[in-house]
C-alpha cells in the first residue's frame, strides 16, 4: 500500500500534469473527469491548522502566527513560466505546507510573452486571479473570453466543472500575477466568471476589500466565506484589520517593501499566517503593498 507522504505527492504532481496539457475547450459545465476538488481535499485531507515547531504565539495578544519566508518557497522554473509555490504544489512538497485553513494554492508566476496555460479543467474551486504587471488573456467554456491587467481582480468559481486558458497577451513583455485556489464552501455550484477593477476604489494607507462572500459587497464574490483586501502603504504608515467571522485566520502577502506585523518583520513576498485572534495592527517601515487573504481555518 502506497504511504500517505507518497500519496500526496503524487496527487500534486498529477494535477499539475494535467494542467500543463492543453486541449480543445469543452461545452458548458460539463462533467470534469478527474476532480480538482476530490485531489486536494478528499485525498489530501484538510483537518489542518499549523502545528510545526514553527508556529509563534504571541504572548501579548495569545495569536498564533507561522511566518514562511520569501525564499523557503518551493520554485520551478520552465522557461516559459517562472512560478514561485507558498502551498504545496507541482513538484514541490512539503507535508508542513500544504495549505492555510481553506487558501490551499498561492503562486507568484511570471509567464514569458505570448505563452500560456493550454485549456485545463477545474471544479469545485475558488480561483482568484490578481494582475500585477501585463496583460493576461482569460477564455474558459462559459464562452468568456477577457484581458487582465493590473488593478483588475478576476474569479472564477470552477463549480460543476470548467475549462480554461490563460495567456500572455504581448509578445514583448513578462505578464506577473498571482493565481489562488481556495476550498469552496458549496460543491457543485453553477460555474461562473468574473472580473473587477480596483483602481477607483482604492486608497493610500488603508486597507481595501477586494473579495468577499456577498455580491452585494465591494469587490468580487466567491462561494466562502473569505475576504481579500489590498493596500499601498507609504512609511511609517500604520493601520488595523479586524477579523470578518470569528473562527477565520489571516494569510498576509507582502507583494513590495518592508513591513511588520505585531512584532514579527516581513520583507518582500514573505508571508505569514495569523489566527486564534480578533484583530492585528500591521506597520509599514518603508513604502509598502500588502494582499491580507482572510478564509475559514476549518471547514465541515
Amino acid at each position: 500500500m502506497m504511504d500517505r507522504k507518497k500519496f500526496i505527492r503524487n496527487t500534486l504532481l498529477g494535477l499539475s500534469a494535467a494542467a500543463a496539457t492543453p486541449t480543445f475547450l469543452r461545452a458548458r459545465n460539463v462533467k470534469v473527469k478527474e476532480s480538482t476538488y476530490d485531489k486536494l481535499f478528499e485525498q489530501v485531507g484538510f483537518n489542518h491548522l499549523p502545528t510545526s515547531s514553527e508556529v509563534i504565539t504571541n504572548p501579548h495578544a495569545n495569536m498564533k502566527m507561522i511566518l514562511h519566508k520569501a525564499d523557503s518557497r518551493g520554485h520551478a522554473n520552465h522557461g516559459w513560466l517562472d512560478s514561485h509555490h507558498s502551498f504545496s504544489f507541482a513538484n514541490y512538497y512539503d507535508p508542513e505546507r500544504i495549505h492555510f485553513g481553506a487558501l490551499r494554492v498561492l503562486n507568484d508566476d511570471v509567464v514569458a510573452p505570448g505563452r500560456g496555460f493550454g485549456t485545463h479543467p477545474h471544479d469545485n474551486m475558488e480561483i482568484i486571479s490578481i494582475p500585477l504587471s501585463g496583460d493576461l488573456e482569460h477564455k474558459d467554456s462559459m464562452g468568456n473570453v477577457a484581458v487582465i491587467r493590473e488593478g483588475d481582480v478576476q474569479v472564477m468559481s470552477a463549480g460543476t466543472g470548467i475549462y480554461h486558458s490563460e495567456y500572455n497577451r504581448n509578445n514583448d513583455a513578462e505578464v506577473r500575477f498571482l493565481q489562488i485556489w481556495l476550498f469552496p464552501r458549496e460543491k457543485q455550484v453553477t460555474p461562473r466568471y468574473d472580473q473587477i477593477s480596483i483602481r477607483d476604489v482604492a486608497q493610500k494607507n488603508t486597507f481595501t476589500q477586494i473579495l468577499s462572500p456577498s455580491p452585494d459587497d465591494q469587490g468580487v464574490w466567491i462561494h466562502q466565506d473569505a475576504w481579500f483586501s489590498i493596500g499601498d502603504f507609504d512609511a511609517g504608515s500604520i493601520a488595523s484589520y479586524s477579523i470578518k467571522k470569528k473562527g477565520n485566520g489571516v494569510y498576509a502577502f507582502i507583494l513590495e517593501g518592508n513591513s511588520q506585523i505585531e512584532d514579527q518583520l516581513l520583507g518582500r513576498r514573505d508571508g505569514l499566517g495569523i489566527w486564534d485572534t480578533d484583530q492585528f495592527t500591521f506597520q509599514a517601515k518603508e513604502d509598502s503593498r500588502i494582499l491580507l487573504m482572510e478564509v475559514p481555518m476549518s471547514i465541515s
